[in-house]
């Protein structure tokens, strides 16, 4: 059974967003506490929503996902980006993994969204694959960038990276390498 996460989920929610963590070989950046899930989940208009596979025999969370909108400019109108896919390994092959992500299609295409983004690393050929068997298609053409820690902070504050006092000596964006 697929249903939107609830406050009272945020314990094992904690728990299990550690689980793919370690299997993206990331431990160490999982700093997500019960506290800051919580808030992000379950405050009054949840920024991100999530949500829960539950396990046919017990009724105990196996699975989440959370996920946000994104807008789309070029469309108009919202899309839905998941977050995060994960089903605990004692759980898989019972179709939690396909019921999450049509939940969330069927969730999105009943508002009028017009779009489903996922990300995955591009070592994680089951993911890869996965999200090809759904009928999703790689986007090859886009690059991630990321701002977090120092560069976020430096930004936030107003400044560039390597402008005086930004902390570091990266070219400033769009900067010819003089090499």
């Amino acid at each position: 059974m697929i249903r939107q996460a609830v406050s009272a989920d945020a314990p094992v929610l904690h728990t299990v967003i550690r689980e793919p963590a370690e299997h993206e070989r990331s431990p160490e950046r999982a700093g997500a506490t019960e506290e800051r899930s919580r808030d992000a989940l379950f405050r009054e208009h949840p920024v991100v929503p999530a949500l829960i596979a539950e396990d046919g025999d017990s009724g105990g969370p196996v699975g989440f996902a959370p996920w946000f909108l994104g807008f789309p400019t070029w469309s108009g109108t919202h899309g839905v980006r998941l977050e995060d896919l994960y089903v605990r390994p004692a759980a898989r092959g019972a179709g939690h993994g396909r019921a999450l992500p049509a939940e969330l299609a069927r969730v999105g295409a009943g508002r009028g969204y017009e779009r489903f983004h996922r990300w995955v690393l591009n070592w994680n050929e089951p993911a890869i694959g996965f999200c090809e068997s759904l009928g999703a298609e790689p986007m090859d053409e886009w690059t991630v960038h990321r701002l977090s820690g120092e560069p976020l902070r430096v930004l936030a504050a107003g400044r560039t990276p390597g402008s005086p006092g930004a902390g570091n000596n990266r070219r400033p964006y769009g900067a010819v390498n003089p090499a």
